[in-house]
Order: structure tokens, then C-alpha cells, then sequence
């Protein structure tokens, strides 16, 4: 049985409490900690767990063998790193920093200590349509990859959202996840808008991954009102394979035929945040991590921000080199194809100083 402590009880968090009380057998949370005390209380009170008095508290208490991180995204660098210090597994969701600095920090702690403590919550990949999609990409049933296409959509945005969020917070679960499926690394980003003013949203952004072996395009939607929608399509060099989405039901009568559509994000990956929280405790009871490094992570950190520098420039950014991404015997990917790509944007200093980082082996080290 895995002891576990959860800091940040909002909707993300407090998600995760129910599924690891519900739907994890091996797991229970024995301590909650957040910023408003009364929802403290209340989760705690569900679960029978005790409320910390901080987050750091509940970190390096006796009683908690392993932490999950849902508090505001500008706190999960610095916890982070206090579980490092503690010597603790931790789920921390997305992202691993704010900013590539955070998360080159946290990539730099964990090769310190010695061994991979750290998931971050990139759901999409413990999600069984996307499993089985990366599956038939990489047993080469469409061939060779040439294109994606993503499409993640929105029913309204948060009252803070901001144009750079657009990318940073929504694009970043693409710019994880294509890696990932094509096993190639983003190695350019253009992000364009039709909105010139005010939240910049929808957005649409083409990459390069391996130098142009692979082009993608994602949009984001923040406002599109119907619903919550995630669509991908990889086109090879001998068929297409296409994301469908869980069984729901389907309705027809008075001459229509309708499918509801998730309200939000939580109700289409309901079955891949539990699907993520058992693997994560499995790992985490074997004292280790399992699902995105904090290599990955800083990676995607690193393709958003120069996403962010595309769309206030208005120009394809070359994206810098962040090391290998996967390990020797893989079987995949196929070589770059040569150039012949408008000439890119400099990277920003901020860009240019992430570190580069060192190859790791097929456990994600």
C-alpha cells in the first residue's frame, strides 16, 4: 500500500483524490494540503486523511511515502524539488516549471540525485486511443510518418487565460505528445492567429519535428463553445491512423442523429488520469517514476516557449537542441530529410540558455 499526499485540492486535485480512493486499490491518501483550509477539511474528511499545515509539511512527513502536485502551476518547480530533497516519488502535473529555467532546474536536481523520482502529468499518454494509435505508428502500419494533425478545442476559456497560456498551458499536451508518437523531436514551431487583440485564440501552429522528416499542425480553440474536443491523424507513407474517441452514446430520433460531446477535458480522460494514477503508483511503490520525465517535460517547456516567441513575432522559431529523445535500439525514427525551409528566427536568450541534456535510457534516464 502506497501512503500518498496531495497538495492542491481544485478541480485537478481534488480529482485525484477520489480516483486514487476509488479506482487505485494500492494506494491511499493519508494527508491533503491546500491554500483554502475549508476545502481542505472537506476532502480530507471524505477520504479519512489528515489536512497539512503546508505544503512542505506534508512533504516530509513520516506518514507520506510518495506526493501528487496539483497547486498552481508557479508553485510545482519549487515542491518539486522538495520532494527531490526528500527523497520521495512525486506526480506532478503539467507543467514541471514555469518556464524553461524551472524546469531545467528540476531536470538538473533529479540527474543530482541519482535516479528518477519525478512523473509529470501528461495524461494523453496512459489515454487507450492515443496507446493505440502510437502502436500502429510505431509498428510501421502507415509507413513512414509525414504528416499530424491535432486539433484540441475548448468550450470556453479560463477567466484568465492569455494568449501565451494558449500555448504554454492547452498546445503544451500536443508539443509533449508528438514527440512521443513520431519519436522525433520538434526542431522548429510557427504559431499564427487570426485574433490580433485581446486573448489570441484560436491559434494554429505548424512544426517541424526532426529537421522537416515530419511536418504537424495543431489548433487550439479555447472559445469554441460546443464542447471539449481532441482530435489526431497521423499520415504515413502507406495508410492514416485516427484518434476516435471513447464509445459514447449515440443518439437518433425526430430525423437527427447526435453524439454528445465532454463538457471538459476531465470527462474525456477520465479513464486516462486512472490509468496514469495506478501506473504511478506502481512505479512509486517500486521507488521509482514512470510516464513523462522531467527531460520530456522540460523539453515541451522548451517548444512552447518558442511558440510564444513565434506568435509575438510572427515567424517560424527554430527550436533549440534539448539532446536525444530516445534511446539507441529504438525502433523508430526514420533519418531528417534535408533542408529547403524558409530561414528561422533566431532563438530568444532565454531559449538559447536551456541546457542541453544528456541521452537516457529506455526507462526515460
Amino acid at each position: 500500500m502506497l501512503d500518498v499526499g496531495v497538495i492542491g485540492l481544485g478541480a485537478m486535485g481534488a480529482d485525484h483524490v477520489r480516483a486514487l480512493a476509488r479506482h487505485v486499490p494500492d494506494a491511499r491518501v493519508v494527508a491533503v494540503h491546500d491554500a483554502a483550509p475549508e476545502r481542505a477539511e472537506q476532502v480530507a474528511r471524505s477520504v479519512g486523511a489528515r489536512v497539512a499545515g503546508s505544503a512542505e509539511e506534508l512533504i516530509t512527513g513520516a506518514d507520506v511515502a510518495a506526493v501528487v502536485i496539483a497547486s498552481p502551476d508557479d508553485t510545482h518547480a519549487e515542491l518539486t524539488l522538495a520532494c527531490l530533497a526528500a527523497g520521495k516519488p512525486v506526480l506532478c502535473e503539467k507543467p514541471l516549471g514555469v518556464g524553461v529555467a524551472e524546469s531545467a532546474q528540476v531536470v538538473g536536481a533529479e540527474d543530482a540525485a541519482g535516479r528518477r523520482l519525478v512523473t509529470v502529468g501528461f495524461m494523453r499518454r496512459f489515454d487507450p486511443g492515443y496507446l493505440e494509435l502510437r502502436t500502429a505508428v510505431l509498428d510501421g502500419l502507415v509507413g513512414d510518418p509525414v504528416l499530424v494533425h491535432c486539433v484540441h478545442r475548448n468550450a470556453t476559456p479560463h477567466p484568465q487565460a492569455t494568449s501565451e497560456g494558449v500555448v504554454a498551458n492547452s498546445m503544451v499536451h500536443e508539443l509533449d505528445i508528438l514527440p512521443w508518437l513520431t519519436g522525433l523531436p520538434v526542431t522548429a514551431i510557427e504559431v499564427r492567429s487570426p485574433r490580433t487583440t485581446g486573448l489570441r485564440d484560436p491559434q494554429l501552429a505548424t512544426l517541424e519535428l526532426g529537421g522537416g522528416a515530419v511536418l504537424a499542425s495543431v489548433e487550439v480553440f479555447l472559445g469554441a463553445r460546443y464542447g471539449y474536443e481532441v482530435r489526431c491523424e497521423v499520415v504515413g507513407t502507406h495508410g492514416a491512423a485516427s484518434l476516435r474517441p471513447p464509445g459514447r452514446l449515440e443518439l437518433t430520433y425526430d430525423g437527427h442523429s447526435r453524439t454528445p460531446v465532454p463538457a471538459d477535458f476531465r470527462g474525456r480522460f477520465a479513464e486516462a488520469y486512472r490509468a496514469e494514477l495506478r501506473a504511478w503508483v506502481d512505479a512509486a511503490r517500486a521507488g521509482g517514476a514512470t510516464g513523462a520525465s522531467t527531460e520530456e517535460a522540460h523539453r515541451a517547456n522548451v517548444v512552447a516557449a518558442a511558440g510564444v516567441e513565434s506568435l509575438r513575432t510572427a515567424r517560424r522559431v527554430s527550436v533549440p537542441e534539448t539532446g536525444p529523445l530516445l534511446p539507441p535500439d529504438a525502433p523508430y525514427p526514420p533519418p531528417p530529410a534535408p533542408g529547403g525551409h524558409a530561414a528561422p528566427v533566431a532563438p530568444s536568450a532565454e531559449l538559447s540558455a536551456a541546457p542541453p541534456l544528456e541521452r537516457r535510457g529506455a526507462d526515460g534516464r
